[in-house]
């Protein structure tokens, strides 16, 4: 009896977008988004409003020395490690409603199901909001182990130093550390997510099946040539150093749209001495590489390496490469996706795979745990922006499916007797 009522569960859609509207309030722009920076006072109200919800839920409410906020739902062996969900409430600056904030509310939702109807999991659950995710994951990284042991790098956007940051929301950098999860103490973690790209409302798929998240390559290109005056330089004898950059960024183009599933981009140029009358002698440039294979990501950088060697040869100018990021990719647990799949098909919801190509918390709880996401739509694909948007039937699929996989996961991971 208790298998059939637990097989049919679902979240309650008017209560989950009913807690969606109201945590956009807190740092409501005038132009219908949200800009709620990590640490900031509307973080702060934030987290205590996102408190108060997991204890109306049935858990109890710890803060961890990294500054993550995590409930517990109490499961039939409490001995057993909890099985775990979450994401973040912080926002970049002029963000939608959806971004990190459905994953965490989705999660209380889910745990409220089963509250309100006195149903426990052999697992305990834990829902999860780790601390600044959009700049510095320095909650998921602690959570990890991963962090550096330097302060320093990571300041906050206002450049406060992390320890007052911390300390700001509970947290405490002398003894970070302590918030270090062990392999042992999680059964699982699964994060749902709004898809932050256009994929499912291509395919007109409900449900998004994870199937890693990819790796990242992040260089800055410095491109020098030589300054002179654009009007008495003949062309023959110039050495552009903007012209050698477009040639980066053709080739970089051209490279990412090989057959594959890797992107490549160059997003930011800086041009010296910019102005009309003068041939640019230095650009710098960003070069951001993502793949859900390490090996296709190194064949991706030897390709541009060697275009890069041609094009300075060519233009007559030096080109330096200097790394500002290397993520090894993070392949989602295969039982985990089979779990969504199921889920998906028995609630006859539409659903494909599909790689993750945004970081997430999850990608560095990868390295403890068995991982898993979901993604639902973002209509256009828009996120980051003050038009993000998931329906309230699209968010509350999302979560019953997230409830249901737990349910599911929760037979699949051996408790301790």
């Amino acid at each position: 009896m208790v298998s059939k009522v637990l097989s049919s569960l679902a979240v309650n859609r008017d209560r989950l977008s009913t807690m969606i509207h109201q945590l956009a309030q807190l740092g409501k722009l005038p132009n219908g988004g949200v800009q709620r920076l990590a640490f900031s006072p509307e973080d702060c109200h934030a987290r205590a409003l996102v408190r108060r919800w997991m204890v109306e839920a049935g858990m109890t409410v710890r803060l961890d020395e990294a500054g993550n906020l995590i409930g517990r739902y109490p499961g039939r062996f409490e001995a057993a490690p909890p099985l775990v969900t979450g994401s973040h409430i912080d926002t970049v600056p002029n963000a939608g409603h959806y971004d990190g904030t459905y994953g965490v509310l989705a999660g209380i939702e889910s745990v409220r199901t089963l509250s309100e109807r006195k149903l426990y999991l052999d697992h305990p659950i834990e829902v999860i909001v780790f601390a600044d995710e959009e700049r510095t994951m320095i909650g998921c990284k602690a959570m990890a182990g991963r962090l550096l042991n330097d302060p320093k790098l990571y300041s906050s956007r206002s450049q406060e130093p992390v320890e007052t940051c911390l300390e700001r929301v509970g947290g405490d950098w002398d003894i970070i550390d302590h918030a270090r999860r062990t392999p042992e103490s999680m059964a699982a973690f699964v994060e749902l997510h709004v898809e932050q790209g256009p994929m499912l409302t291509t395919l007109n798929k409900q449900i998004g099946i994870v199937t890693g998240i990819v790796g990242q390559r992040r260089y800055w290109i410095t491109v020098e040539g030589q300054s002179s005056h654009a009007g008495t330089t003949p062309m023959s004898m110039r050495q552009d150093a903007l012209v050698a950059a477009s040639q980066i960024v053709l080739a970089v183009n051209q490279i990412g749209q090989r057959p594959g599933d890797q992107v490549a981009t160059v997003g930011r140029l800086e041009l010296s001495p910019n102005v009309p009358n003068s041939i640019p002698g230095k650009v710098e440039m960003s070069l951001d590489l993502r793949d859900l294979s390490s090996d296709r990501l190194d064949q991706l950088l030897s390709d541009i390496h060697q275009a890069i060697d041609s094009i300075a040869a060519e233009t007559d100018t030096q080109i330096s490469m200097t790394q500002r990021l290397h993520n090894e990719p993070s392949p989602a647990n295969s039982h985990i996706q089979n779990a969504i799949a199921q889920v998906c098909d028995d609630l006859k919801l539409t659903h494909c795979s599909l790689p993750s190509r945004a970081s997430h918390d999850a990608q560095e709880i990868a390295h403890i745990t068995d991982m898993g996401m979901i993604f639902v739509p973002s209509e256009g694909g828009i996120s980051h922006a003050e038009t993000e948007y998931t329906s309230p039937e699209d968010c509350a699929n999302g979560a019953t499916v997230l409830l249901q996989t737990l349910m599911r996961l929760d037979r699949h991971y051996h408790c301790p007797s």
